[in-house]
């Protein structure tokens, strides 16, 4: 199947899905969310994904906690700010010109079916995250989310869910 996205931010950029929605991952990419229960729980401060949700399935939206009028932390599960500005990710070199939104982007893209020249970098970049769970498990009883609760955000952001933790 062949996606054709046309937003602000990719005007006629196409993909090709070549895996079942959900199915077939890197063997080391074992996200604990998918995009919808992230989409639900709260991230990026309800600001991410919001102009080009039409490339998305409808349901990932239906309870999605969002804000298309900006960043709003509140809408967050941790209730907190863990978001970098995508400029600041810009001048990192984080995004890749086929997903000029971020690593969420790239996530949602790989979950539907698409594989990608930057499914490497972004796994590696994804298990990086490794580091904070450690933190919040070296530094916190387990269940209670109060403790660290931006570093917890974060690790939402990524698809790792912090509850557990």
């Amino acid at each position: 199947m062949i996606i054709k996205v046309n937003d602000k931010m990719q005007n006629n950029y196409t993909y090709e899905l070549t895996e079942p929605i959900g199915k077939n991952f890197h063997k080391d990419f074992k996200p604990e969310l998918t995009p919808k229960e992230m989409l639900e729980m709260g991230i990026f401060g309800g600001k991410y994904m919001t102009d080009c949700i039409n490339e998305f399935p409808k349901d990932w939206f239906e309870k999605a906690k969002l804000d298309p009028t900006g960043h709003n932390p509140n809408i967050n599960f941790f209730k907190v700010n863990a978001s970098q500005p995508l400029s600041v990710w810009k001048k990192k070199g984080w995004i890749h010109p086929d997903d000029p939104r971020g690593w969420f982007q790239w996530y949602c893209r790989y979950y539907m079916g698409r594989r990608h020249e930057d499914d490497d970098r972004q796994i590696k970049r994804w298990m990086a995250i490794n580091r904070h769970i450690m933190q919040i498990k070296k530094n916190c009883l387990k269940g209670i989310w109060t403790c660290r609760p931006k570093q917890r955000q974060a690790v939402l952001h990524w698809a790792y869910d912090s509850r557990k933790i």
